[in-house]
C-alpha cells in the first residue's frame, strides 16, 4: 500500500530555512543551485577564500539531490566497457579514477566535519536474472573492470547467495558507498556558512546577462554580479548556450521504500528490462528497504501511478513487502556519450561554468563536478578537465546517433502535441484529475483537486513550446521535450523552463 502523494525518503529531515533574495547583491562567484554539485563548489571555493553565494530556486536540498537512491559509486551500470570502446582505455580509466576520488572525499569531509550521515561502505552489484544477452553484456563488463584495475568481477556465486531469486550472472566492484544525502549537504552547508559564505532559497534565476561582471536576474526582481557563475541547476536554465537541451536525453524513475524484517549487505542493480535497483538504510535498529526502476522519458507517461505499482509487486513478490513508508520519483539527464558536461559552459564564456549530464549517478558525479569547476575558477589543475569538458566537440558515430535520434523524438512529441485533439472539457475532469481540456477554443491544462477546485493554465512549456502531459502520480505537468515539469497551478517544478505556465480563466 502506498501513500497517496509522493514523499522522500531523504526529505524527512528538517532544515533550517533562509531568506530570499530582496536586494541586488554582488559576489565573486554566484552558484545557482543547491544540489550536490553546487554546495560542493561553494564549499571549495570559500575554503580558497572567495565570497561565494549560492542560489536555490526552491528550498535547500530539494532538487535532484532529495530524490536520489543515494548510492556513492562508480559502478555506474554497463558504462566501462562502452567507454573504453568509444573513449578509449586512458579515458575510460580517468571515470573510474574521477568517481573514485569523489567517495574519497565524501569519506574524508564526513571525517573532517563530523558529518552524522549515515555513512556506510558496501559493495556494489549488477545482476542479470532474466537476459542471455544481459549476461554477455557482464561477461563484458569483466573483462573492462579487468583491463582498467578495478576491485572487483565476477560475483555470480556471491549474489546468488545474497538475493531471495536466482540470478544467472553478477559482477561487483568492492568498496563502494551509501549515505543520506541531505544530511551530508546540511554538514557540508554549515561548513559554508561558517566560512561567510550566503545562501538564498527561494530565489529563480531567470537569466545570465554576460559580462563583465555577468549579471544574474532572478524572479524576485534582484539581481547577482558575479565575475564566475556556476550553472548547477541539474538541467542548466540557460540551456540555449550551447545548445545543451539538443545534447542530452531526459528520463524518470521511481522509488518505493518499506521496513523489512531481511534485506542483504550490498547495493545491487539488474541490467533486464525493466530495471531494478535496491539499496537499504539501517534505522532504529531496523532496515528500510528501497525498490528503484520504471524508467522511462520524461513526460512520455501519464499512468506514472503503475510505475510505482509494478515496484510494489517486485518488493512484495520477492521481500513479503506489503506496506511502504515512502515513495518517490526522480529526473535524470544523460549525455550523448554518458559523460557528464563538466566546465566551461562554453568556448566564448569562459567564466561561466556548468555542471549536467549525470546519467543517474549525481552523488559521485556531483562531488566530481564541485571539485573541478573550483579548480577551473581558482586556476588549479585538474586532471579530469578535458574528459567532462562540455565543449567537447569530437564526436563518435554513435554520439551522432544518439543526437539525431533524441531531436527526431523531440520533434515527434513537438508535433504530436500540436495536432492530438483535446476530447475532454473542464466539466469531465473527475476529483484529482488533470488533462488538456478544450475550454472556450483553445487547449488548456486543466486540474480538478479533490475539494473540486480547478486550475487552469496554458498548455505550451514556456521553455520550447511543447505541449505537456499530465502526470497522474506527482500531479505535475511534464514535458515530453525536455523534462521541464510544471505544479497544476503552472508555477516551475523543474527546469529548462524558467517561467511559469500561464493562468487561463
Amino acid at each position: 500500500m502506498l501513500h497517496d502523494f509522493p514523499k522522500s525518503y531523504w526529505r524527512d529531515v528538517a532544515g533550517e530555512k533562509t531568506a530570499s533574495l530582496q536586494a541586488d547583491i554582488q559576489a565573486d562567484v554566484a552558484v545557482v543551485g543547491a544540489g550536490i554539485a553546487g554546495v560542493v563548489a561553494a564549499l571549495e571555493l570559500a575554503e580558497r577564500g572567495r565570497n561565494v553565494v549560492l542560489i536555490e530556486a526552491a528550498e535547500f536540498g530539494s532538487g535532484a539531490t532529495g530524490y536520489t537512491t543515494a548510492k556513492v559509486s562508480a559502478q555506474h551500470g554497463l558504462v566501462y566497457a562502452e567507454l573504453i570502446k568509444t573513449l578509449g582505455e586512458e579515458k575510460a580509466k580517468l571515470y573510474y579514477e574521477a568517481n573514485m576520488d569523489a567517495l574519497r572525499y565524501l569519506t574524508d569531509q564526513v571525517e573532517q566535519h563530523q558529518i552524522d550521515c549515515d555513512l556506510e561502505r558496501q559493495h556494489a552489484y549488477m545482476y542479470s536474472d532474466a537476459s542471455s544477452s544481459s549476461a554477455k553484456l557482464l561477461e563484458k563488463e569483466d573483462e573492462a573492470y579487468a583491463k582498467l584495475g578495478i576491485n572487483g568481477g565476477d560475483a555470480t556465486d556471491e549474489v546468488n547467495g545474497l538475493l531471495p531469486y536466482e540470478v544467472k550472472k553478477a559482477t561487483v566492484m568492492r568498496d563502494q558507498l551509501q549515505f543520506h544525502p541531505v544530511k551530508y549537504l546540511q554538514g557540508l552547508m554549515k561548513r559554508f556558512l561558517e566560512l561567510g559564505g550566503t545562501l538564498y532559497e527561494m530565489t529563480r534565476v531567470t537569466k545570465i546577462e554576460y559580462g563583465t561582471p555577468h549579471v544574474l536576474s532572478t524572479l524576485t526582481g534582484h539581481t547577482v554580479s558575479a565575475r564566475d557563475v556556476v550553472v548547477a541547476t541539474h538541467f542548466p536554465f540557460n540551456d540555449f548556450k550551447g545548445l545543451y537541451f539538443a545534447k542530452m536525453e531526459i528520463e524518470r524513475s521511481y522509488v518505493v521504500a518499506a521496513e523489512v524484517d531481511q534485506f542483504p549487505e550490498g547495493m545491487f542493480i539488474s541490467v533486464d528490462s525493466p530495471g531494478r535497483s535496491l539499496r537499504h538504510i539501517k534505522r532504529d535498529g531496523k532496515k528500510v528497504a528501497m525498490f528503484g526502476g520504471e524508467n522511462h522519458l520524461s513526460g512520455h507517461k501519464e499512468e506514472t501511478k503503475k510505475c510505482y505499482e509494478h515496484l510494489g509487486e517486485f518488493a512484495e513478490r520477492h521481500f513479503g513487502v506489503d506496506e511502504f513508508t515512502h515513495h518517490w520519483s526522480a529526473q535524470d539527464m544523460i549525455t550523448l556519450d554518458k559523460v557528464p558536461y563538466i566546465g566551461r559552459m562554453t568556448n566564448d564564456t569562459p567564466h561561466v561554468y556548468v555542471a549536467t549530464g549525470f546519467s543517474k549517478w549525481g552523488m559521485s558525479q556531483g562531488i566530481v563536478a564541485g571539485r573541478l569547476i573550483a579548480d577551473l575558477i581558482t586556476s588549479q589543475p585538474n586532471r579530469y578537465e578535458d574528459l567532462y569538458d562540455p565543449t567537447r566537440s569530437k564526436w563518435k558515430l554513435s554520439d551522432a546517433a544518439r543526437f539525431v535520434k533524441t531531436n527526431a523524438d523531440v520533434a515527434k512529441e513537438f508535433v504530436k502535441g500540436k495536432v492530438k485533439r483535446a476530447d475532454k472539457t473542464v466539466d469531465d475532469l473527475g476529483f484529482d484529475e488533470g488533462a488538456i481540456v478544450n475550454h472556450d477554443g483553445e487547449h488548456v491544462a486543466a486540474y480538478r483537486d479533490p475539494e473540486g477546485n480547478v486550475s487552469l493554465v496554458g498548455s505550451n512549456c514556456t521553455h520550447m513550446g511543447c505541449t505537456v502531459n499530465w502526470n497522474n502520480a506527482e500531479r505535475s505537468w511534464d514535458c515530453p521535450c525536455h523534462g521541464s515539469r510544471f505544479k497544476p497551478n503552472g508555477e516551475v517544478i523543474e527546469g529548462p523552463a524558467v517561467k511559469s505556465l500561464p493562468p487561463k480563466n
